[in-house]
């Protein structure tokens, strides 16, 4: 009897033992992983690249995945901030998958501040990340210091421009999405100017007229006060600038087309784009493609390298210019024909396809006319 109840006894504790390791091995991770390869998977092996092309805005830098060591690279970039080990979370760009070397470029910087980046890429395992490096944005000497006016109740800000020589027109990067009409480049020298670090807003243009001029901003094409005034004709322009000029006894205008040309591409800080501060019209610009045709928010795109908004999409511009052909002598201030049937708009705008919103386009209208895409920006001499 006693023999009896060992041998049970024996019997049922070799039962709890196999049962014990059958649920270990029930709850245990497979050694396959969830790709199917054999050994542990774990996040991808990255490096990061030197800093290099740092202005007052932007930079560029990028990386290489070295391994995905067993899970596929779904998402690499970098990431950037003003505190170190910075995360996707924070800025961060997407630039395709895989192993393998990419460049980012990094936008949207204030001038003078020191930055921390790191590359980054995404598998099942997680994120692994590149050693981080450091780089200090350029100081603005070339323009980006602002100064603001409040006029009833409502401030701008305008951004120094420092004078400098640039080549005006359908310059390289344009490639062959230039016109006829962007030729011959020529050389052109300016004296230092303010310019609007916004187009001028709804908000602004009731602080100083009180009234629109013909038809109102609408919810079809956006409204609100920091979105872009439109349904604004060269003749308005002038009106509003006379009187904001009463208002504040300063001497605001438009632009001069080269002013808004120099501008555009980012000053003696230009980093030789095709659209205003990037090469990559989303980052920067409203346009056709992304905008559910309407303006939006003033700002709300990446800045160029001087700290200037817009300057590619959302609305056209006009410039204080008559419309004309260009001519391939030097320039110093140039101010346009002494007369025309035409003014000067740049910059493209929301209704428009990436070709119009490039830094050199030219377009232009009776001074009359007004659209839903018609605005302006201001500029001022010191």
């Amino acid at each position: 009897m006693k023999k009896s109840i060992r041998l049970f006894t024996t019997v049922m504790v070799c039962m709890a033992m196999a049962l014990c390791v059958s649920c270990k091995k029930d709850n245990a991770e497979p050694s396959g992983g969830g790709n199917g390869g054999g050994g542990t998977q774990t996040v991808a092996t990255v490096t990061t690249d030197e800093v290099t092309d740092i202005t007052c805005a932007t930079a560029v830098c990028g990386g290489e995945v070295k391994s995905e060591n067993g899970w596929a690279v779904t998402e690499r970039g970098v990431c950037w901030g003003v505190e170190p080990n910075p995360t996707p979370s924070d800025n961060h760009t997407v630039d395709g998958e895989g192993v393998g070397k990419f460049i980012s470029e990094i936008t949207g910087l204030e001038p003078d501040t020191k930055y921390y980046v790191r590359a980054y890429a995404k598998n099942a395992a997680g994120t692994g990340f590149g050693e981080q490096k450091s780089f200090t944005t350029q100081s603005g000497g070339g323009g980006g210091q602002t100064q603001t006016f409040t006029v009833n109740g409502v401030s701008f800000e305008m951004v120094r421009v420092d004078g400098g020589t640039f080549t005006m027109g359908a310059t390289q990067e344009q490639g062959g999405d230039a016109y006829d009409d962007e030729f011959p480049t020529h050389s052109v020298t300016l004296s230092d100017y303010y310019i609007g670090k916004f187009e001028v807003t709804q908000e602004l243009w009731l602080a100083v007229m009180g009234s629109w001029p013909g038809t109102a901003p609408s919810g079809s094409y956006g409204v609100g006060d920091d979105y872009p005034a439109y349904y604004i004709s060269w003749d308005d322009c002038q009106d509003f600038i006379t009187e904001l000029n009463r208002l504040t006894g300063a001497n605001f205008r438009l632009p001069t087309e080269a002013e808004w040309e120099y501008a555009a591409r980012g000053g003696s800080e230009s980093g030789g784009y095709k659209y205003s501060g990037s090469n990559s019209i989303n980052d920067v610009a409203w346009y056709y493609d992304n905008s559910d045709c309407k303006t939006h928010s003033v700002g709300t795109k990446s800045p160029n390298e001087l700290g200037i908004y817009d300057m590619s999409g959302n609305v056209y511009e006009w410039c204080q210019d008559w419309y004309g052909s260009y001519s391939s002598g030097l320039q110093t201030n140039p101010q346009g024909p002494s007369s025309g049937s035409d003014r000067v708009l740049r910059g493209g705008c929301w209704n428009n396809y990436a070709r119009y919103c490039r830094v050199s386009y030219r377009y232009y209208n009776y001074p009359f006319y007004r659209f839903n895409f018609y605005g302006l920006r201001l500029a001022l001499v010191p």
